[in-house]
């Protein structure tokens, strides 16, 4: 059986209940499909200090939590359906789910987020939270006058060591090659601050401590030797998976690493299909980000949707 909606919105993170806080209250009909854990990586996260409007650190649980609240009491319909495909290049889309559920939809929102890459060390997902983060901007003011480390080779582990050296007294940059796929101004940047040191040709092998980061034993890739950085925060740089693997039999564009291509006001390249968080974000990858381009996904949608009554 098909189930009729205004805009169906995937994702349940930032991003999806902002856009479903702003068409519900222009009159869509608005469906949530968050899938079987709605609510993005901020539920991953034990506390967030730069989302704006909390006076102290905040649970990513307790964000989600609120924001989901609030979609409800507005009229938002949740579901946990998983959604396997959308077909159409025009209103109406066919959204078919992995339960076989069948919505028909004047408009989607894509809001499916992205996850980190991890280095996938059985240490890793105890610690997270406790020294352990994919995201410096994030968790970095906790690690004030401590010794980190980051592990990546591209734009944003560089930019996440020179963000962190601002007030770490030591970083090191943990690198398995000599070479870097950075740019090179951001490398000699990184080169010329004396908080900054290159680990080069290794791979990490074990983050030491119990209950938090002490420490990272990292192996060199060309004698098989061992040594141990003191330090008590470990940053995951290695890049982002965008959750849009759905969508490689639609018509809606993706770039080459996944990423939905969406201009400024988060249309895609199918009209009245639009993309927030992210899923689409190629640079910032923040919650508060991802809500306002859900936001103006929200508000896209709404006029695209009434437009076509």
């Amino acid at each position: 059986m098909t189930e009729q909606t205004d805009l169906l919105i995937i994702g349940a993170g930032p991003a999806g209940c902002s856009a479903a806080i702003y068409a519900v209250r222009a009159g869509l009909k608005t469906v949530i499909a968050g899938g079987s854990v709605p609510g993005g990586q901020l539920l991953q996260t034990n506390e967030i200090e730069n989302y704006a409007g909390f006076v102290n650190p905040v649970g990513g649980f307790e964000i989600m939590d609120t924001m989901h609240k609030q979609c409800k009491r507005l009229g938002v319909e949740f579901t946990l359906e998983e959604v396997a495909k959308i077909e159409g290049e025009k209103t109406p889309f066919t959204v078919t789910c992995t339960s076989g559920k069948v919505y028909q939809t004047a408009s989607i929102v894509i809001a499916t987020g992205a996850k980190a890459r991890w280095l996938n060390l059985p240490e890793e997902e105890h610690l997270r939270g406790k020294g352990v983060s994919a995201c410096a901007t994030c968790d970095g003011f906790f690690m004030r006058g401590k010794n980190v480390c980051v592990v990546g080779g591209g734009n944003t582990a560089f930019e996440d060591a020179l963000f962190l050296a601002q007030f770490c007294p030591k970083v090191y940059l943990v690198h398995r090659r000599e070479g870097f796929r950075a740019d090179q101004v951001t490398v000699e940047q990184a080169r010329n601050n004396p908080k900054i040191e290159f680990v080069l040709n290794v791979v990490p092998e074990k983050i030491l401590g119990d209950d938090i980061v002490t420490g990272l034993r990292v192996k060199n890739v060309q004698t098989g030797q061992t040594k141990d950085l003191d330090v008590s925060g470990v940053f995951v740089a290695i890049g982002a998976v965008p959750q849009t693997a759905f969508l490689k039999d639609s018509l809606v564009a993706l770039s080459d690493s996944g990423l939905v291509l969406a201009d400024e006001r988060t249309h895609t390249t199918i009209e009245g299909i639009f993309a927030a968080g992210d899923c689409a974000d190629k640079y910032y990858r923040q919650a508060i980000i991802a809500a306002g381009s859900g936001a103006k996904a929200g508000i896209e949608a709404a006029a695209f949707v009434n437009k076509h009554r």
